[in-house]
């Protein structure tokens, strides 16, 4: 297996253990009916799941383009600014990415289940 598989398979290990319980629990009554409880719990899964392979992929790409940047710079001082502004540019748009996955998490989390 190589690291990259490795890791997915992590993940989704720890994804499928963190569901356990929600999804175990059973409804007592007066609660939200079968359905709706189900969908309730899928999204929590959805929404963790959604956040955290944001959170992971933001965070290896931000290392390796600093990474990128810092041997660039080191290679040739003379090009330090413009590199530090393409990096700069490029780290600005990587977490905007992940900001628009916790955006999407919070849409999918605060759907009013009653309302159904």
């Amino acid at each position: 297996m190589t690291t990259k598989s490795k890791i997915l398979a992590l993940t989704a290990l720890f994804i499928l253990l963190a569901a356990a319980p929600a999804l175990a629990q059973e409804a007592a009554s007066g609660e939200l009916t079968d359905n709706k409880a189900s969908l309730f719990k899928w999204s929590l899964i959805i929404g963790a799941a959604v956040i955290t392979l944001a959170a992971a992929a933001g965070a290896f790409c931000q290392a390796k383009a600093i990474s990128a940047a810092v041997e660039g710079i080191s290679r040739n001082p003379a090009a330090a600014p413009h590199i530090r502004f393409i990096i700069l540019l490029g780290l600005i748009l990587i977490e905007t990415l992940v900001i628009y996955a916790l955006l999407v998490t919070f849409i999918i989390l605060m759907v009013k289940w009653g309302s159904y």
